[in-house]
């Protein structure tokens, strides 16, 4: 096990240094994706850890970052996550799991972004006509789940998006395939996730432009998708406290490769305490938070908050109750 420790923080050395002596190769991908709400992640839990979370993934925020992992807990499962995001955007989801037996799960989820009206400038009045406008998403998924073998599980969502910029809206279909896979090795495990896969999209809508000219042709641009491979474990694990640590790289289609990892201190199943940071992410780095396991008569209650540093644009806020039943 120390090996394994000593390995994972040699990985991160490498690939810090390797950031700062060669070029950032992938960053002129930025800007060519479109839908870009899909990539702000879900859960207190997940964004403390740095969301270096694809191979934890053993709770219902599972239902965003890997469908394989909603396998990975006993309970039926529902959770609520809100996100006060950069510049007043306001991101939630909704999601519950059911599991129909020891093997299959399903669930459902709904993620929608918004913010306050912006008001409409032109040339000739670029202090406002007077006019506002709106911006919005909101996706609906449907995930389902299978437990292959003890070690190995399978999982896949499908999801409907909808995106609207004032008289313009944008729809499309994606889905996600996610795996995870108990080596054998300890607590070890890893998992494999690919997120948003789909067709390009392009706005539907006509819009009126200075001088009454008419614009109804749009350019389609691809949906964020993003590869993620993860691998977890448990260093330290005792009756009343666990250590689990994760790393993750990520290779997103509009962007550079960027890494990132976690920690989490759990004592009793009670109280959590969690860090995380990005390596080769131009705006976010480090990222912390905590959490509460609160047990009632009618449910388990989990609540998360977690806090994410932006280098320029301030800091995110998220907070996440799940109920397990």
């Amino acid at each position: 096990m120390k090996k394994i420790i000593i390995l994972i923080l040699i990985s991160i050395i490498a690939f810090e240094a390797k950031a700062q002596l060669l070029p950032v190769l992938g960053g002129q991908r930025a800007g060519i994706s479109t839908a870009q709400f899909l990539k702000i992640g879900v859960g207190g839990r997940a964004s403390a850890l740095g969301e270096s979370f694809v191979a934890i993934a053993n709770d219902a925020s599972a239902l965003y970052w890997n469908p394989a992992g909603i396998t990975q807990f006993s309970d039926n499962q529902v959770i609520f996550s809100h996100n006060q995001w950069v510049v007043d955007i306001n991101h939630d989801f909704i999601g519950a799991v059911y599991h129909l037996d020891n093997t299959n799960a399903f669930g459902l989820a709904l993620t929608t972004l918004s913010m306050k009206d912006m008001p409409v400038t032109t040339e000739f009045q670029p202090f406002g006509t007077g006019e506002y406008f709106g911006y919005s998403d909101f996706g609906l998924a449907f995930t389902y789940s299978r437990k292959m073998t003890e070690q190995f599980s399978f999982g896949g969502t499908v999801r409907y998006i909808e995106e609207t910029i004032d008289k313009l809206k944008m729809r499309g279909v994606m889905i996600d395939l996610g795996t995870l896979y108990w080596t054998g090795l300890g607590t070890t495990r890893f998992a494999v996730v690919v997120s948003n896969f789909g067709n390009n999209l392009a706005p539907d809508g006509k819009v009126v432009l200075v001088g009454k000219r008419e614009n109804s042709n749009w350019q389609s641009f691809s949906p964020p998708t993003v590869f993620r491979i993860g691998f977890a474990f448990e260093p330290y694990q005792t009756e009343e406290h666990t250590v689990t640590a994760s790393i993750q790289l990520n290779h997103p289609n509009d962007n550079s490769e960027n890494v990132g990892t976690g920690v989490e201190y759990n004592w009793k199943k009670i109280l959590y305490l969690r860090g995380g940071y990005k390596f080769n992410v131009e705006e976010q780095n480090y990222s912390f938070g905590a959490g509460l396991n609160i047990p009632i008569s009618i449910a388990n209650v989990n609540v998360d908050y977690a806090y994410s540093n932006f280098t320029r644009l301030g800091t995110a806020h998220r907070f996440s109750i799940i109920l397990g039943f």
